[in-house]
């Protein structure tokens, strides 16, 4: 049988996962087996987080919608029930949003929840 030499597949793949390993810190930058553990672990983290920046939007719309309904003197929870009864389907991202850049239109929105 012929002989085989796989020199240049794993330099390659060396390569590759060193260059995904760019600007790690210490070994992980340096070292092959650090390098893959470190890479396996971010790739982990970044699909867990992009699931996590979703309820941390959530949260801040809220927490905006909460703000902007003091001068109303209403809570964030009733304004939400009103809306729901009223059948207003505005969801948190839209409410927070007239909020933030068009107040006087989400004083027409909280009075007609409030009516």
């Amino acid at each position: 049988m012929t002989r085989v030499k796989r020199g240049t597949i794993s330099m390659k793949h060396r390569r590759n996962v060193l260059k995904d390993a760019k600007g790690y810190r210490f070994g992980r930058s340096t070292k092959e087996k650090e390098a893959k553990v470190a890479i396996r672990k971010a790739g982990v983290n970044a699909f867990a987080h992009r699931r996590d920046k979703k309820n941390d939007f959530r949260r801040l719309w809220n927490i905006k919608i909460g703000a902007s309904l003091a001068e109303f003197e209403l809570s964030y929870s009733k304004f939400i029930g009103m809306l729901k009864k009223k059948n207003i389907g505005l969801n948190r991202k839209m409410l927070a949003e007239l909020a933030e850049n068009n107040p006087e239109v989400y004083a027409q929105v909280v009075s007609q929840a409030k009516a």
